[in-house]
């Protein structure tokens, strides 16, 4: 592989590279808008032409992830993930490794064809209560859950957008194709090594405490939530310490354009201040109506009057949700969710996990596992909950299914995988017509479709793809080959092969899956090339690294959904994640070989 001396454009193409990574890891936007804004920069500088980023739209993984969204949703919608967990109730009994049987096997099989993702909203309710059934926290439940999940995404080429987009890298660079079935040999191996590690010590490594989720005590979460001083409150003139607000936690007081921020507990207040507090759940719904402060709705600095009588005299309830993985709302603020007409539905509060908020409802940025404090009446928030964007973990969805149509969903995946895997039709085309088919048949409607796909995902896969072009046309893409190769040229070919892994793993624990994929895809060929090795192995590597995610909750969506969901640590995913990492790339790197030997030339 010719390497070109560095240039001004190879510098630059680099710089952005390392700016979205940075901007991966700080979390001060979306991780779409990051990847956005780097091929801004490129474009603006020219070190991607238009044409050439145009060039990434006509690549057919994206299309395909889109189409499995759909299909995915078909299956939820008709409440086959749904049915999963209602058998595991039944026949589960008072045993935690007969429940952890029947939920781990279907749903590792499932998500073998379908987005991992609903299958782990979806029965998140259905294992909590199982759990709660059983006498159990459903801290013991949960992670074994994501992780089966994360297990089954390696068995197909459907199962992860990362294998469908390592494989069209792969094929842009003249490899031959992945079948759908090619990696399942490695995949079944080590999705039975990770199920049996989870089945042996998940219940010594798993915590076993009270959730702090939704179904939580009340008085032991802490809500962000927003309140108006108004005119004849008996606070007008006093401290906060000296007042009935001295049990709250006071952050900022806005008065007009100024905000205070130091010492608030003794500032003195004044008609129209807005304040900023951090209360508990019962605390939150003791200020709202009050004559003592109003609750602020998101985005006005004044609630009129008309508006709280109308609040009062509804029947409403408080009620919380969870932020889910799916969600089109992650990264807006609560100010933009506009929930009150959208829904008549009221955000009180908001709850991050062991983190405390210090911004108004106006900066802060929603991310996934973030409960929301509603209150609204319960055919409005019934509605609410209909969204995929909110989760109502403590109650098993009880929203109307098109349970009949449920035969149809599952022919349509079935035909996909079938006439893919006999190479009848290029799977993009077969994953188009069957998410078609789903909707032409009613499982879903074509709204329901569109709200299906999560367009941000597929935003990042298009922006770093065209990243991707960018370094592999102005030679950075080399400069980083033969770094690495240099790097690991003393390590024979299986070292070589346990470094991309744990560098692919690494990367993924710290930014997007499907990012880490695209930009080391092109890496691992590169690097098997120079060493006059078979690529394909170091392909299969880089698939497996960038699903695998085990050790933290912020690698992979599903680890962050029940992280908030079943009340987790950090040290908890650490201690029967490590493990399972560390598993990973032992049983990888020793049955990668068997199926594709490392010197057997390049195709």
């Amino acid at each position: 592989m010719e390497v070109r001396p560095m240039t001004m454009q190879m510098a630059l193409v680099l710089l952005v590279t390392a700016i979205i990574f940075f901007g991966f890891v700080r979390e001060r936007q979306p991780p779409d808008v990051t990847a956005l804004l780097g091929v801004s920069l490129l474009l603006i500088f020219g070190a991607l032409e238009a044409g050439q980023f145009l060039s990434v739209f006509a690549n057919g993984a994206p299309i395909t992830i889109g189409a499995m969204f759909v299909l995915s949703k078909a299956l939820e919608n008709t409440g086959v993930i749904a049915e999963l967990g209602r058998v595991a109730k039944r026949v589960a009994g008072a045993s935690w490794l007969r429940a952890m049987l029947l939920l781990l096997l279907p749903v590792t099989f499932l998500s073998a064809f379908v987005n991992n993702t609903p299958v782990v909203v979806v029965l998140t309710p259905v294992v909590i209560t199982l759990a709660h059934q059983q006498g159990h926290a459903s801290s013991r439940y949960l992670i074994p859950l994501s992780f089966a999940s994360i297990l089954g995404g390696t068995c197909t080429l459907v199962g992860t957008s990362t294998n469908l987009l390592v494989d069209s890298i792969a094929q842009r660079e003249g490899m031959a194709a992945f079948g759908i079935f090619e990696i399942t040999g490695v995949g079944i191996i080590l999705a039975i090594a990770g199920l049996l590690y989870v089945l042996l010590f998940g219940w010594w490594l798993l915590p076993d405490r009270p959730e702090r989720s939704l179904n939580l005590p009340a008085g032991e979460r802490r809500f962000l939530t927003e309140a108006i001083v108004p005119p004849g409150s008996p606070l007008v003139g006093k401290r906060v310490s000296d007042g009935s607000l001295s049990r709250h936690r006071v952050l900022q007081i806005h008065r007009g354009e100024h905000v205070i921020k130091r010492n608030t507990m003794a500032a003195v207040l004044r008609a129209g201040d807005r304040l900023v507090i951090e209360s508990a759940r019962d605390e939150v719904a003791n200020l709202r109506g009050g004559r003592i402060v109003q609750m602020s709705e998101p985005g006005k600095q004044e609630l009129e009057k008309g508006d709280l009588q109308t609040l009062a005299q509804r029947q409403t309830q408080l009620a919380e949700a969870i932020v889910g993985p799916e969600a089109r709302i992650l990264g807006m603020t609560v100010t933009e969710l506009n929930l009150e007409r959208r829904f008549g539905v009221f955000v009180l509060g908001v709850h991050r996990h062991k983190k405390r908020l210090k911004r108004g409802f106006d900066q802060l940025r929603l991310k996934v596992g973030d409960i929301l404090l509603l209150e609204g009446r319960p055919r409005d928030l019934s509605q609410l909950y209909n969204n995929r964007s909110f989760v109502n973990v403590a109650v098993p969805e009880i929203r109307a299914l098109q349970r009949e149509k449920a035969p149809l969903a599952i022919l349509a995946i079935v035909l996909v995988v079938i006439l893919a895997a006999l190479k009848v039709m290029p799977i993009v085309v077969l994953a188009v017509i069957g998410a078609t088919f789903v909707v032409l048949v009613g499982c879903l409607s074509a709204d329901e479709a569109y709200e299906a796909v999560q367009w941000p995902i597929l935003m990042l896969i298009f922006a770093m793809l065209a990243v991707g072009l960018a370094l592999e046309q102005t030679g950075a893409m080399n400069l980083l080959v033969t770094a690495l190769t240099q790097s690991t040229a003393t390590l024979g070919p299986i070292g070589m092969l346990i470094t991309l892994y744990i560098v692919t793993s690494l990367a993924t624990e710290v930014m997007s899956n499907n990012a880490a994929a695209i930009l080391l895809t092109p890496i691992a060929i590169g690097v098997a090339a120079n060493a006059g090795l078979d690529p394909r192995p170091f392909i299969v590597a880089v698939m497996l690294a960038g699903s695998a995610s085990f050790a933290t909750p912020i690698g992979y969506q599903t680890n962050t959904f029940v992280y908030q969901a079943g009340g987790y640590r950090f040290t908890d995913f650490i201690r029967i994640g490590l493990p399972m990492n560390v598993l990973a790339l032992l049983v990888s790197v020793l049955v990668i070989p068997w199926f594709w030997p490392l010197d057997s030339g390049t195709d």
